[in-house]
């Protein structure tokens, strides 16, 4: 005798979500349950519950076909669709790791392993600040130089114009 699945796999038209909840999804090729219902600005179906409430599409088909969703954790979207409310394509993660696996301009910084002018973020040449920001030790040497170069060539210009109205002044005395 087989024990049966406690959580089946959820299929589009699933009874644990209303029939107009499910008036709203699309079924695309790769498998992902488009919302085509409201969106909110960052893309993000939106869906009113019973209640009057208006939820995230997506975590309203994971709490109803899989589970509730643990205190601190939010869904990644596997598929990187954010309007895909397919429970399959999303997984509870905590916010850090949730940006790390992202498209987004933070992820791709936290994921390269080279500086922008191609040293490599290890090792020696790794310097990782108290906030947790990571930064190039030998950009960080070649900014300082060109710094102070920049800092002694402003001094010796405002000690060049300091004797300048100095001598004019003298100049001006001795007449």
């Amino acid at each position: 005798m087989t024990v049966p699945n406690p959580t089946p796999t959820p299929e589009v038209g699933d009874h644990r979500l209303p029939t107009r909840f499910w008036t709203k999804v699309k079924v695309d090729e790769v498998g992902c349950w488009l919302w085509i219902a409201a969106l909110n600005r960052n893309g993000y179906g939106r869906f009113m519950d019973s209640n009057k409430i208006t939820r995230a599409a997506h975590r309203v088909a994971y709490e109803a076909l899989i589970a509730a969703i643990p205190e601190g954790l939010q869904l990644d979207h596997l598929c990187r669709v954010r309007h895909c409310v397919n429970p399959m394509h999303t997984e509870p993660v905590t916010q850090t790791e949730n940006l790390r696996r992202g498209e987004t301009i933070t992820a791709k910084a936290a994921a390269a392993m080279r500086c922008p002018k191609d040293h490599p973020y290890s090792g020696d040449n790794l310097y990782v600040n108290p906030k947790g920001h990571r930064s190039c030790r030998q950009c960080t040497r070649d900014r300082n130089a060109r710094r102070r170069v920049e800092q002694s060539e402003t001094i010796r210009q405002q000690n060049r114009e300091a004797n300048r109205r100095y001598r004019a002044r003298m100049k001006a005395q001795t007449k």
